[in-house]
């Protein structure tokens, strides 16, 4: 297997630690809103790695944390005029919605910062003895940046280009204006943990290296996270867990690709800025994954109404092949197809998780699927099957065919009963010659987003895509 180490610029065969056993810790989300595109990608694209590597045979403990403590959670607490914990709370649950909907399995474990307060303060502490981190008057904590040989290395950076140009935080109270703050001194009124500076709280780099360390050791196999996450978050993550532990931090760095809207950066103020829930009022929630799987997890991913709409006829192509067949208690086919479209699948996702290729390979079983159906109907069920299980390696086909292709979880224009009343009347007006109102029930339904289909068995229909929430 070989992955791509943000570290090192290059793919590397990946060898864990512990043969057999993968540990693996994503930075995950800041919980003062509802999660947005950019977190759907990174939910996505872990749970797709985290699923192969299991059926790959690894032993894999996945941890991803979450931020419950910030100061854009004080803000935001402050200005609903709620407690810090009922938004943090609140905001947990709907991500774990979120998730849920998108198929992403939960990791194994999801520690938070407040719950490991104990654990990073030890860790300053660490960090102070050993003359990198020191104690301003303010009652902050900031980390020498200049003290750690290797600061810049993840992201190829020159300290001194980075003082010139880098955007760093203006404090009298740092020795040098590239230092982070690792405990924050607290602000009348604010949350806050007694600790040897006094009060406060934990800086945002420092939780993360103190939750993995606790969850994984001082040296686990994959660290992950968003594209923007590499500097300075990762960077100080390093320079802080390296110089606590004296270890290597991690092996392997990991770093899921942007989403950008209508090939823009997606930004609150041009007014481009998703949540998972504005996009699934739209669009149904597989449709959204398949978009997200489609692109190589390191790819920079364009959400358009297009590759939406591309997204579906995707998916109807595979539920189409699936429609129809009863499954239950069917053996997978002992079939040379089954077999090539096995290896092929196994051969792209160890190179680098590259599920364009794996999916590649899925289509051509589907073409075997329909194949089959036609020739031998009887091994159909058994190729169905294989096909099922590879799919749900990517997190996809895991909706009944029927259900998705009338629309799946996307909210109908009207009830399934109506729709089925239209038909039977248009069917009618069809029998009776009367093609003019046969063509307006057709035309009235297109209208609405549903596509009638005849065939010599009857009328069925689906979903059209629907429109974009821009």
């Amino acid at each position: 297997m070989q992955i791509y180490n943000t570290l090192t610029r290059r793919k590397e065969a990946f060898t864990p630690i512990e043969p057999g056993r993968v540990r693996m810790y994503v930075c995950g989300m800041t919980v003062y809103d509802y999660c947005h595109l950019g977190h759907a990608r990174v939910m996505v694209a872990f749970d797709v790695i985290t699923r192969h590597l299991r059926a790959r045979g690894y032993d894999v403990t996945y941890v991803r944390n979450i931020t419950d403590i910030d100061d854009k959670i004080l803000k935001r607490a402050d200005e609903n005029g709620e407690s810090i914990s009922a938004l943090t709370e609140r905001m947990i649950a709907a991500m774990h919605e979120d998730e849920a909907r998108l198929f992403v399995a939960r990791p194994d474990a999801e520690p938070r910062a407040t719950g490991h307060v104990a654990e990073i303060i030890a860790m300053i502490e660490t960090l102070i003895d050993k003359g990198y981190a020191y104690a301003a008057d303010n009652g902050d904590v900031y980390y020498r940046v200049r003290k750690f040989e290797g600061y810049g290395k993840l992201n190829n950076r020159d300290l001194d280009e980075m003082r010139s140009g880098a955007r760093v935080d203006v404090d009298e109270h740092k020795e040098d204006p590239l230092d982070f703050v690792l405990w924050k001194a607290a602000k009348m009124g604010e949350a806050s943990w007694p600790s040897p500076w006094g009060e406060g709280r934990p800086g945002w780099h420092i939780e993360c290296s103190a939750m993995s360390t606790c969850c994984l050791g001082e040296t686990f196999d994959i660290h992950g996270g968003g594209p923007d996450l590499t500097f300075p978050h990762h960077e100080n993550e390093i320079a802080q867990s390296e110089a606590a532990t004296g270890k290597r931090y991690v092996n392997t760095w990991m770093h899921a690709g942007a989403v950008r809207v209508n090939q823009e950066k997606m930004s609150k103020s041009l007014g481009n800025f998703f949540t998972i829930r504005d996009v699934l009022e739209h669009h149904d929630a597989e449709v959204v994954r398949y978009l997200l799987v489609a692109s190589h997890y390191r790819s920079p991913i364009n959400y358009a109404p297009d590759s939406l709409s591309e997204a579906r006829k995707s998916l109807e192509r595979f539920y189409t092949a699936l429609d129809g067949l009863a499954l239950e208690g069917v053996q997978e086919a002992d079939s040379e197809a089954l077999v090539e479209a096995q290896r092929a699948f196994n051969a792209a996702m160890d190179d680098d998780f590259n599920t364009p290729v794996a999916l590649a390979a899925l289509f051509d079983l589907v073409r075997e699927l329909n194949r089959a159906r036609k020739e031998a109907p009887e091994s159909a069920p058994g190729l169905a099957v294989g096909l099922k299980r590879l799919a749900g390696v990517l997190g996809l086909l895991q909706q009944d065919p029927a259900r998705f292709l009338k629309g799946g979880d996307t909210a109908l224009p009207l009830p399934v009963d109506d729709i089925e009343a239209r038909i039977e009347a248009r069917a009618a007006a069809k029998q009776a010659k009367d093609f003019a109102t046969a063509d307006r029930i057709r035309d009235e339904l297109a209208a609405l987003g549903i596509e009638l289909k005849d065939s010599r068995e009857g009328t069925t229909w689906v979903l059209a895509s629907a429109d974009d929430p821009a």
